[in-house]
């Protein structure tokens, strides 16, 4: 079975359109031509010399990543810094590279409620939901969307195993946290990513919890007792991203060949 890249780009679009993205975002085809066969898949959270490499290896003429390349303009392509060379790299190898990212965030069953189900909650909805007209297969549709979740786990958990479960979850070297919550918790709100403008959100929901990828200092002060903070890190909050682009490839085009990168692209380190 043959299949062009538009089409893959097509399905992908079609469970988080484009126009779900955040105004600051450049979600979309990033480098390449879409109208030629693709070879097969790699999916990756970023786009790095290594990745794309490693798409040569493998054979994949498309990258799909859930991080843009391009998230501002280029006036030179050259090789002064890292999207630069990741430009000429693809360019030279023929590779399609296609990212999908706060639309894949604020799509119903994007990122965040993947996150949900690792956790294993229940109830799973949008912490604020909005209604957002988008073009589906040539017809105008409304859709729901939205940034973060709260959902609700089976039974109540103390902190300190619900700190350590979500650390084992994610596999986190360093969990950040306020003081250990004295009561069970139950409902949680997350946002993956730089999630930590939901924090007031997650207070007027009366969450128990609010996980998120990353926060700033001040923010951990006056909620001792009021809401359980964790926060992952970026990569970390984010890794189970390229399961929903393999489940959606898998079951659109079952033949096509489909790899998830070997590349750790975290960029943070930890001693």
């Amino acid at each position: 079975m043959s299949v062009k890249i538009r089409e893959i780009i097509s399905a992908l679009e079609h469970f988080a359109p484009l126009p779900l993205q955040e105004s600051y975002d450049n979600a979309g085809l990033q480098v390449g031509l879409t109208e030629v066969e693709v070879s097969g898949a790699l999916l990756s959270l970023d786009v790095t010399e290594d990745v794309i490499a490693e798409a040569v290896e493998m054979g994949c003429n498309l990258i799909i990543s859930h991080h843009p390349l391009l998230f501002h303009g280029l006036k030179t392509v050259a090789d002064a810094n890292q999207v630069q060379r990741c430009v000429r790299l693809a360019i030279q190898n023929d590779i399609c590279i296609y990212s999908a990212h706060t639309n894949l965030d604020n799509a119903e069953d994007g990122v965040n409620y993947r996150i949900a189900e690792h956790l294993g909650l229940m109830d799973v909805e949008l912490m604020m939901p909005r209604k957002v007209q988008v073009r589906i297969d040539g017809r105008e549709q409304v859709v729901k969307a939205g940034s973060g979740v709260l959902g609700y786990m089976p039974q109540g958990e103390d902190s300190l195993q619900f700190l350590q479960r979500v650390k084992e979850i994610f596999k986190v070297d360093c969990l950040m946290h306020n003081e250990l919550l004295q009561r069970p918790i139950q409902s949680v709100a997350l946002c993956g990513g730089a999630g930590d403008f939901l924090l007031d959100e997650a207070l007027r929901l009366q969450a128990d919890a609010f996980l998120t990828g990353e926060m700033h200092y001040h923010q951990y002060f006056g909620h001792e007792q009021e809401i359980q903070i964790a926060v992952l890190g970026h990569f970390q909050s984010e890794q189970f991203t390229t399961e929903i682009f393999n489940s959606l490839l898998e079951q659109a085009f079952p033949e096509l060949p489909i790899f998830h990168t070997t590349v750790d692209t975290n960029p943070i380190k930890y001693l």
